[in-house]
C-alpha cells in the first residue's frame, strides 16, 4: 500500500512539474518556481501533521517528483558557462533562500488547517 501511495502522489507531481515548465517556458525560472511551490507544500503537510499513506503520497510522490534539484543543479552550471555568473550565483542563493523560507511559511500554514 505505500508504495501505491508513493506512486501515485508521484504521478501526478510528476504531471504537475511538466505543466509548470510547459506554462513557465523560461530556463530555470519554471525549476525555481516548483521547487519554492514544492518546499511550500512540504511544509503545509509537516505542519499538518498528517501521517501514514497520506504523507507518503504528498510528501514523498507528490512533493518529490514535483521538485527537481538535478534541474536546478544542471541549469545554475548552465547559466554560469554562459558567462551569466551572477545571475548563475544569484539562482543558487535565491532558491535556497526561498526554498526555506517557503517551508517555515507552509509549515505555519499547515498547523493552522
Amino acid at each position: 500500500m505505500s508504495a501505491l501511495a508513493v506512486g501515485v502522489g508521484g504521478s501526478a507531481g510528476a504531471l504537475a512539474r511538466y505543466a509548470v515548465g510547459d506554462w513557465v517556458e523560461r530556463r530555470a525560472l519554471d525549476t525555481l518556481a516548483v521547487n519554492v511551490m514544492g518546499s511550500f507544500l512540504l511544509g503545509v503537510v509537516l505542519g499538518t501533521g498528517v501521517g501514514g499513506s497520506a504523507f507518503l503520497a504528498a510528501a514523498v510522490g507528490f512533493c518529490g517528483a514535483f521538485t527537481t534539484f538535478s534541474s536546478f543543479a544542471v541549469e545554475t552550471v548552465r547559466l554560469a558557462e554562459d558567462g551569466e555568473t551572477v545571475v548563475a550565483v544569484g539562482n543558487a542563493l535565491g532558491t535556497l533562500a526561498l526554498a526555506l523560507v517557503a517551508v517555515i511559511v507552509g509549515s505555519a500554514f499547515g498547523g493552522l488547517l
